[in-house]
């Protein structure tokens, strides 16, 4: 009877504990529920509080956000020969359908580097000509700081490198077949068939190393010193504004990855680009004519120039910085890559708007 009543006793010990052990998770399971509900509680009294505080006082006209504004200026300063000409066939294509203007940089014989009173006339038409905004800026032009003269709000920056070697390369025989774009047009080396390795070969100078000082003068600017070839100060320059200047500098490697986050930075010019880019017309898409990649042994004589060393340097450290925003900006899924939504929001905003 007493081993009996033992037995009894941790049976109800046993099922007191497992009752006490679901009723907690129960509790627990609820108290989630709770935090959940007051989560999204929070988020919809925010979006709220900033419905409200978008609103005037007067009409309750809804003020315009930043994303919405009509005035923004992108310049692209292209650098030749990187994809410039695919890429801004695009802004020609999406120009009417999202409402901007597209204008062409054209500088006399392609000079990038502008007269000190053609940059003050360049600054004062890109600021003050509203009827042009918002508007894409595209030419081979260097980098200027619209600081440097007066102007009060500064256009938004973007621009393609490509690798120093594959670059001139492309230029090299761009200069003499042309490509695919204009296939009529006479280029100015026209009848020279010599292939880039042999110019290489025997020192030719459309092909010294001088010529691949362009990515870095490109976004150094209009100082003396940034078109010095082989000048420490303009690489640093050059490093500096990319990093400070500049809203995205992508690689022509990775084109369409480029289009996809202006795409989602920049919906406002460039809704639709991706699409465009994989599935369009492909009226943007250029290839250089009779190309021939060179040999070993001539990319091992250009890489033992300095210049060589710092136009690679400079590319290697756009293409670091690319990668870095890339990968807060976009996901991969089953080879796919998709862009990354909002991941902030705010709370607790005070005081409140009645």
């Amino acid at each position: 009877m007493g081993i009996s009543r033992i037995m009894m006793s941790h049976k109800f010990q046993l099922m007191a504990v497992l009752t006490f052990g679901v009723a907690m998770l129960f509790i627990e399971n609820q108290i989630q529920k709770l935090e959940d509900s007051r989560a999204r509680l929070e988020r919809t009294v925010t979006i709220h509080d900033i419905a409200d505080l978008r609103h005037t006082e007067d009409g309750g006209r809804e003020l315009p956000l930043l994303a919405d504004k009509d005035d923004r200026v992108i310049i692209y300063n292209r650098v030749p020969k990187t994809g410039s000409t695919s890429f801004t066939n695009i802004a020609y294509d999406l120009c009417a359908k999202n409402h901007f203007h597209v204008l062409h940089i054209n500088t006399t014989k392609n000079n990038p580097v502008m007269s000190l009173q053609d940059q003050m006339r360049f600054v004062s038409n890109i600021s003050s000509w509203r009827e042009m905004k918002p508007g894409f800026y595209h030419g081979h032009v260097a980098y200027l700081d619209f600081s440097k003269y007066g102007a009060k709000v500064k256009p938004m920056y973007i621009n393609v490198v490509r690798d120093p070697i594959e670059r001139l390369v492309s230029y090299y025989y761009f200069l003499r077949f042309g490509d695919n774009y204009r296939p009529g047009l006479r280029r100015r080396k026209q009848g020279d068939k010599k292939t880039f390795d042999e110019c290489v070969s025997s020192g030719g100078s459309d092909c010294a190393p001088e010529k691949l000082w362009l990515q870095i003068p490109f976004f150094c600017g209009h100082h003396s010193e940034c078109w010095n070839a082989g000048s420490k100060w303009a690489l640093e320059q050059a490093k500096y504004n990319l990093v400070n200047e500049y809203l995205l500098v992508g690689v022509t490697e990775e084109l369409e990855d480029f289009i996809m986050i202006l795409e989602a930075v920049l919906p406002r010019f460039f809704k639709g680009a991706t699409e465009l880019f994989k599935t369009g017309k492909k009226s943007h898409l250029r290839k250089t004519t009779e190309k021939k990649p060179p040999t070993k042994e001539t990319t091992a004589k250009l890489q033992q120039s300095n210049i060589w060393k710092m136009e690679n340097e400079f590319y290697e450290f756009a293409l670091e910085q690319f990668q870095f925003v890339r990968a807060h900006a976009v996901r991969e899924k089953d080879g796919e890559l998709y862009v990354l939504g909002q991941n902030f929001f705010y709370e607790k905003i005070y005081p409140k708007v009645n």
